[in-house]
């Protein structure tokens, strides 16, 4: 069974060490059961399944969007304790849902995303989804049960969250976890989905986002299940949605000020991007070209990036060529009293004016294109000049990289990648191409080395420890990368004994 099918739920396992506004401490029960360091190691040992599985959207601008969005929330309301890391990430599937796990990662299914009608109600979604964490509410649920092997925590973990997508799936896992007693303690969520709305509703205001998005989402999700009885969304059946919660909502909302919003152009690019995705190639690409035709848009530019990604995604890349030069016409036509520099068709756009849609996604986008069309030497410009102006950009970094590389420019790539690390300590894509860099170069050592921090940045310290054994068997007589691979091997070996008392 796909471990996907396993978490398309909301369920919020594992408690986090976080303060409340306005309610008591319920902490101190909950973390006699799991440590926050348990609920770190439960919820990476997910995340490598999750990692492997075809959904996982492993795409740097979603995901890096996801990220910004989500902290800009937690830092604008101050309810997460300082300690508390989160790690947001998308899924692709069309069903509208989303879930947190252990550790503080949440995950947004890509149809939960375009049907947010604007950023504000995306923003509410995640703003509800932080409140579970903040709140503990599913260590309230299993304080009273007695789990204290980690083990045991992640199976049951996995057991409540197959109970909720899918019941009947899920009655084998939880027959053999011991988990039917706490299965039991579910219907106590609606209480948590009330607690959550008042809390994210306080999130969503102090980040400045338009509080009426989440009553707006869930109102439109209520209708959508009312009509279509079997096909409710998935939000519905895991989230329980009454029109009491909606009404609290809204009857806080009247009390706060109005405040209008508009979304960021990131919002906008990445749900176009997130509809090209959308089913077979040919009919994203249709699906495009008809809203461009009947003019059923809301932004020309927007839907015309859609197209260039969907063509790319079809390999009709002279068609993408042409569609991208017609955007940057629209852009430089669109641009009124401002000063387009570094720009000719086909080349990167500076546009100097905070209103003007051009950026980073637009040039990684350029790029795309140009590699695919053999114009190696354009897609390199298009590259270094992006850079100057969005150095940190992941999918500009990822792209320049992996060009460099695919073009036999091993070394410049590896000067890149190793000046790209200096300040990206996790980036686990760039450690990847640090690894290809070294396997093309000869440089084994140094090819397991970079591997390792691969393994060990996704949770799993044991091959992570093997690379490095192997990478010590491949002795390339630089005493200082010799050490360091020692010191690293020492550091995670301790690493696992520590987790293992």
């Amino acid at each position: 069974m796909r471990l996907y099918y396993l978490i398309i739920a909301l369920p919020l396992l594992l408690p986090a060490n976080i303060f409340a506004h306005e309610l008591p401490d319920l902490g101190d029960v909950s973390q006699a059961t799991i440590s926050p360091r348990q609920e770190r190691q439960i919820g990476l040992q997910i995340m490598r399944q999750i990692r492997t599985d075809p959904s996982y959207l492993d795409d740097p601008e979603i995901t890096s969007y996801l990220n910004n969005l989500g902290h800009k929330l937690i830092a604008g309301s101050g309810a997460a304790h300082p300690d508390q890391s989160f790690e947001f990430f998308a899924l692709q599937d069309p069903s509208i849902n989303a879930f947190a796990l252990p550790g503080g990662f949440m995950g947004f299914n890509s149809g939960l995303i375009i049907a947010a009608q604007s950023e504000s109600e995306l923003a509410g979604v995640m703003a509800h989804e932080i409140a579970h964490v903040t709140q503990k509410h599913l260590a309230r649920m299993i304080s009273g049960q007695k789990y204290s092997m980690l083990t045991s925590l992640a199976a049951l973990a996995v057991a409540i969250i197959a109970a909720r997508s899918n019941p009947q799936a899920g009655h084998a896992v939880l027959a053999t976890t011991q988990a039917s007693a706490i299965q039991s303690q579910l219907d106590f969520t609606r209480k948590h989905e009330k607690e959550a709305d008042r809390i994210g509703l306080n999130i969503l205001v102090d980040a400045g986002f338009d509080p009426q998005g989440m009553p707006a989402f869930f109102e439109r999700l209520q209708k959508a299940g009312r009509f279509h009885e079997n096909g409710a969304p998935s939000y519905l059946r895991t989230h329980p949605l009454t029109f009491e919660r909606i009404a609290d909502i809204q009857n806080r909302t009247r009390e706060l000020t109005y405040r209008q919003v508009p979304d960021s152009t990131d919002f906008q690019l990445i749900r176009a991007k997130l509809r090209a995705f959308q089913g077979n190639p040919k009919d994203a690409v249709l699906r495009f070209k008809t809203h461009l035709h009947d003019k059923r848009y809301t932004n020309e530019a927007v839907e015309r990036y859609g197209l260039i990604v969907a063509l790319l995604r079809d390999k009709k890349t002279s068609q993408a060529n042409r569609e991208l030069e017609q955007l940057y016409q629209l852009l430089q036509t669109n641009t009124v009293n401002t000063t387009l520099k570094n720009h000719s068709l086909g080349k990167t756009i500076r546009v100097e004016h905070k209103n003007i849609l051009a950026g980073a996604m637009i040039e990684t986008l350029a790029a795309s294109v140009k590699l695919a069309t053999g114009h190696i030497a354009e897609a390199l410009n298009i590259y270094r000049t992006a850079l100057n102006i969005y150095p940190q950009h992941r999918a500009l970094i990822h792209g320049y990289a992996a060009a460099l590389l695919q073009n036999q420019q091993t070394e410049t790539a590896l000067e890149f990648i190793n000046k790209q690390l200096q300040f990206a300590h996790d980036d686990i894509h760039l450690y990847r191409l640090q690894a290809q860099s070294y396997a093309v170069l000869g440089n084994d050592m140094l090819k397991h080395r970079a591997q390792a921090e691969v393994y060990a940045r996704q949770g799993q310290l044991t091959d992570a420890i093997e690379q490095l054994q192997i990478a010590l068997q491949h002795n390339n007589r630089n005493f200082y990368q010799l050490s360091s691979v020692e010191a690293r091997l020492k550091q995670l070996q301790a690493k696992v004994a520590d987790e293992k008392e």
